[in-house]
């Protein structure tokens, strides 16, 4: 089994993530671990990898091919570990988890995307306020049956200027400032030196698709016969993956209120300008100068567009 490089040193227990799940995580020396905020492009990531990693660009379940431990809606962790353990190709897993509650192996490659914070709450709106009621009672029987929340998960409020304002007096870290967006964020930039971490921002995905796979393929050490590429560069576009959204996330026409059309909505940044206070945005700033390092604000903002000091 490979060498612990850096344990686990924070718990996060949050409504919807627990780390102590992780705990009974097998690492393989040639893992792949996607870490991210929640809609910053985790299943865009997802999608690229599943294809670099079965060399094929046809459509495949993605929640059923990259394991999520931390995720408490679906029950027990010892299923999805042993999902994981079953399987033979090179493993891919999901994560929300700050990486100080993620243990790190030596050989296994992070990959971590980033996105803008204001774009992804236009995102995340969207999908917690689609759940569907069946999703909706599989929270609230977890929050209610946690005695550190011993209630129902809070209600979505339907505009989501008044969640944005709701995330930013702390609902964004779900009941634990550890599975915060600030938290979550200083966490991977503290490692950005570190050779087995990846840095992906969402930006740079929509400007630069091609460049940013080859990117990604390099750093997984994957190479793609020619005539593949161009197929699997296609099929990780936007409008491809929700062409293809039902092969791709069956599951999702249980969780959300018009299925995958609702998880994979629009895809596109900048939405929040016309729908947010100005009083909230700049408490947005406000909140970015303070846990932020201007580095690492102009990363989260704009990825390589945006500079980059490290």
């Amino acid at each position: 089994m490979p060498a612990v490089l850096q344990p686990a040193t924070r718990t996060v227990r949050s409504r919807m993530l627990d780390s102590v799940r992780w705990d009974g995580y097998r690492p393989r020396a040639d893992d792949i671990v996607i870490g991210t905020y929640s809609k910053c492009g985790t299943t865009w990531m997802q999608r690229i990898v599943s294809m670099l990693v079965f060399q094929s660009a046809a459509p495949r379940p993605i929640w059923e091919s990259s394991p999520w431990p931390d995720m408490r809606l679906f029950g027990p962790v010892e299923p999805v570990l042993a999902t994981a353990e079953k399987q033979t190709h090179r493993r891919f897993f999901k994560t929300h988890l700050p990486l100080d509650a993620v243990p790190v192996y030596e050989g296994v490659k992070f990959i971590h995307v980033a996105r803008d914070g204001r774009d992804a709450v236009m995102s995340l709106h969207n999908h917690q306020f689609n759940f569907s009621s069946e999703s909706v009672r599989r929270f609230d029987h977890v929050s209610r049956n946690d005695p550190k929340f011993g209630d129902d998960f809070p209600p979505v409020p339907e505009n989501a200027a008044t969640f944005f304002a709701d995330w930013l007096d702390g609902r964004d870290g779900q009941g634990d400032e550890g599975a915060s967006f600030f938290h979550v964020e200083n966490t991977w930039w503290a490692a950005r030196s570190y050779p087995n971490i990846l840095f992906v921002h969402y930006n740079d995905l929509t400007a630069n698709l091609t460049g940013e796979m080859q990117r990604i393929a390099d750093f997984l050490e994957i190479g793609i016969p020619g005539p593949l590429w161009p197929e699997i560069v296609t099929a990780a576009g936007f409008h491809a993956m929700k062409a293809q959204g039902a092969a791709l996330m069956p599951a999702a026409q249980t969780l959300w209120d018009d299925g995958v059309s609702r998880f994979l909505h629009r895809g596109t940044n900048g939405r929040w300008q016309d729908v947010f206070s100005s009083d909230d945005l700049a408490r947005y700033d406000t909140r970015v100068k303070t846990c932020f390092t201007p580095e690492l604000a102009r990363w989260v903002s704009g990825g390589t567009m945006a500079g980059r000091d490290d």
